[in-house]
Formats: C-alpha cells, structure tokens, sequence
C-alpha cells in the first residue's frame, strides 16, 4: 500500500563546501546542511579550526557508544551552549554523577504502571483534540498547531492534573511555540571553544521566552510543592518526580532542579510528539490506504480502557515508521574522553562523535526502500533487524528517553482518535519541506484538508 510520491525529504548539499558556508546553511537547517553520502556511509568526518566531528552510522559503532560504553561517550557540551538557557542542568544536559542521580529520582516515575496510571489523563486530553479538531471540518488547518495543542495537553495533564485551558499552561504553551522556532538543537557557538567563564551570546527573543517559560514552570513546581506539603497534591508524575528520593543519597529534587526537569519533560514530551503526530497525520494523508486501515482499527476504541492500546497494531506501525521517516530529534552528540580507534581512524580525546537518527533512518545500506513509506516493513525480516540495529528515536543504551514507552502511547492513541472520525487530505500546492530547528518540523508548516468520515 504505497502512494504514487516518496515523502518529502530536504535537498543535500553539495558534497564539498567551504567552512563558511556550512556553517550558513547549518543556521539555516541542519539537515540539508548535509550532504548526500551520509546516506550511505558508515563514518564521516568533519573538520574545523577547532574541533573535529565524526558521523557514525555503522549499527556496530552506535552500539559501542550508546549500549556498550556510554559513560566513556558522554553528551557533548556543544549540545548545551544552545539548550541551557532554557534546560539549566536537566537530565537532557547532565553526564555523569549528576545524570546518574537525575536518572535514579526520574525513572521511578515511568516504570511499571505508572503508564497504566496515566491512561486516562492521556485519553481524556485525545479525545479534548478530537473534538477540537472535528470542529474545524471541511476547512484547511496548520496541523502543527494543532499536534502541538494536543501534544502539549497531554503533558499538562499527566504531568500537573490540569488541562491546556489552565491559564498557566496556555501560557507555558505559547512561549514554547515562540521558543521552539528561535532556537536550534545547536547553535553556531556550540563550533567554537570558548572557555566556561566567557558568557554566551543568544538572541534576545531566545532568552526572553527561555525566561518566562522558567518563571511560569516555577509557579507550577512551587503550587504543587504546597500541595505536596498540605497533602492534597495529586497522584500524578510530577508528584512522583518530587517526592522520589534518590535511593543512595536519600535527597529530592529542590525547586530548581525540578523546574530543570519540566522544562526537559515539556521540551521533550511537547515539541518531540508534536513533531511526529504531525508527521503521523501529513503521512496518512499522503497514503490514504493507512489511513482507513487506521480508522477501521480505531473504531474498537470505545471504553478508554488502557487495554485497548494492544488493538492498535496498525496504527502502532504507522507511527513508528513515521518515526523512522521523521525522527523528531535529528542528531544526537556525544564526545570522546579518550582516543579512540572507529573504521582505522584515530579519534582524538574531545572529538565529537555525532549520531544521527534522521542519516540512519534512510540508510541506503540497511534498510529495504528506505525513503519510502511502509509501515508493513516492521513485519518482515529486514524491518525487525533494523529495528534492533538501527532504529533510535527515543536513542538507546543507558541514556534512551525515559518516556518512550509513554511517547509512543501518546502518538499511537492520538493517530487512532483523530482518525477515527477525520479524513485529512494534503494540500496539492503546499507540500512541506522538513527541516530541523528544535525538531524536526516543516518549513511552512503542514497543511492538510479535513472531513468527515
């Protein structure tokens, strides 16, 4: 079941170009930024005055850094020189010590049945976007907007018990939208080495919403810790994160680094799944043979019982193949504490070793079509190998996203609602052209034609 078109994918760049010039089409958009062989390549290496970079794609090498050896790869700091105004030290910043304790007071939260728990805040908010958008039927939406509004529901309603209506959170809601567009996954300083003391320049309108999206996160962890103390607080994950001591040292997080840590689950939780239910929606549109097998499928959901998500095969394969076609963070940095030896090559101590979700996704050597769209393909041989092998949207090894089995929950149950009673239709002269800011998105947005089934 395949459309007459391939998805759309940015242009690569040229193969060669000079220093100055990747670095302007870097600001414009890291992924055409790129060029072509990557797609191909098992390693690649990138130099510049002051540091040297290296794409790792080989599943072996990823293995090695993500799953075999990761403290000896830590997140890189450049990842930071962008994030940090907003993120502080959250868990997506942190290595080491500190990461590991982050980690020991967060997981608590998502292990076990704490999805289960979270079911039917999640269901309460897709069947709130549902209606939402059943509303706006026989118009042409901004679907972005819309996967950005349920996405962000969601969070506000697993994570503080309140849903997007709440008047702290339309506010936290429309600075992320401000933020998530003046601010890329690295920005141009993170190219340079300056020292930790030397104050970093960001765009004024970055810091100022990074600002008051703190502020507002702050009056949030602050209103719950009260409730926490009168004990009214409800069970919900942001209770669980603040009262979860660290089994070693016996210490929770204070209001700091708890306001760190939202802006981390909203960033990631928000931006990521807003992202790929987008994506999820422009690709059933494009291939409307899914779609229906996704609305036949989603007619069995009926009572909101967490046991109907084992239903949803089809539309749990459709959304992590979109995944694989869009993974909403592009590229992930780690660096080297020692020299290393990768394909006979020489990694000096401090060079970055960039691992690449959105290269090795399409890699031509790995997967079967790998620019097509088949969500069949996670049933067959090659599909449940690369799965294994080459498949991190959420990465992988010790340092994977605790919410990933939330997120793919989230992305499955909404796909299902919204398609239920919905048919969306691309827009013959609007087709969207990714590129990646926070994550990956579209440059104009996604615009799709909406109807009633």
């Amino acid at each position: 079941m395949t459309g007459p078109a391939l998805p759309p994918k940015p242009q690569a760049r040229a193969d060669r170009v000079s220093l100055r010039q990747y670095l302007r089409l870097f600001r414009a958009d890291i992924l055409s930024a790129q060029p072509a062989r990557l797609y191909r390549a098992w390693m690649a290496e990138f130099r510049t005055p002051f540091f040297r970079s290296y794409m790792v794609n080989q599943p072996e090498l990823v293995k090695t850094v993500l799953k075999d050896r990761p403290m000896d790869f830590p997140k890189s700091d450049r990842i930071g020189e962008g994030l940090r105004p907003l993120l502080g030290n959250s868990v997506f910043l942190t290595n080491g010590a500190q990461w590991q304790r982050q980690r020991r007071i967060i997981d608590p939260a998502f292990e076990g049945g704490r999805l289960r728990e979270s079911w039917g805040a999640m269901w309460q908010a897709a069947l709130s976007a549902q209606s939402r958008l059943a509303a706006r039927a026989g118009e042409v939406v901004e679907i972005e907007e819309v996967t950005s509004h349920a996405a962000a529901d969601v969070i506000f309603r697993t994570l503080f018990s309140i849903p997007i209506e709440d008047e702290i959170a339309q506010a936290v809601f429309h600075e992320f939208r401000a933020y998530q567009r003046s601010q890329p996954i690295l920005n141009l300083a993170a190219f340079l080495p300056l020292p930790r003391w030397m104050p970093r320049f960001f765009r004024a309108d970055t810091r100022a919403s990074a600002r008051r999206i703190r502020a507002l996160i702050s009056e949030l962890t602050a209103r719950r810790m009260r409730q926490i103390e009168d004990g009214t607080a409800p069970d919900d994950l942001a209770t669980k994160i603040m009262t979860t001591r660290d089994p070693e040292t016996g210490e929770t997080f204070d209001t700091e680094e708890m306001v760190d840590q939202v802006a981390i689950f909203f960033l990631a939780g928000h931006e990521t799944s807003a992202s790929a239910l987008a994506w999820g929606l422009y690709l059933c549109a494009l291939y409307p043979d899914w779609q229906d097998r996704i609305a036949a499928e989603a007619a069995a959901l009926e009572q909101g019982e967490f046991s109907e998500l084992s239903k949803l095969r089809v539309t749990r394969d459709v959304f992590r193949e979109t995944l694989r076609l869009y993974p909403p963070v592009p590229m992930m940095v780690r660096e080297t504490t020692r020299p290393e030896r990768f394909r006979d090559r020489d990694l000096p101590k401090g060079a970055q070793v960039v691992l690449s979700p959105w290269h090795l996704h399409r890699h031509t050597r790995l997967w079967d079509n790998p620019d097509g769209f088949d969500p069949a393909r996670w049933q067959t041989e090659n599909g449940k190998a690369c799965g294994r092998d080459a498949y991190m949207p959420f990465s992988a090894g010790a340092r994977v996203c605790t919410g990933a089995g939330f997120a793919m929950a989230e992305g499955t149950l909404l796909l299902a609602l919204l398609l239920r009673d919905l048919r969306v239709v691309p827009v013959p002269d609007r087709v969207p052209v990714p590129e990646a800011h926070l994550t990956v998105r579209a440059r104009d947005g996604i615009w799709l034609a909406l109807a009633k089934r």
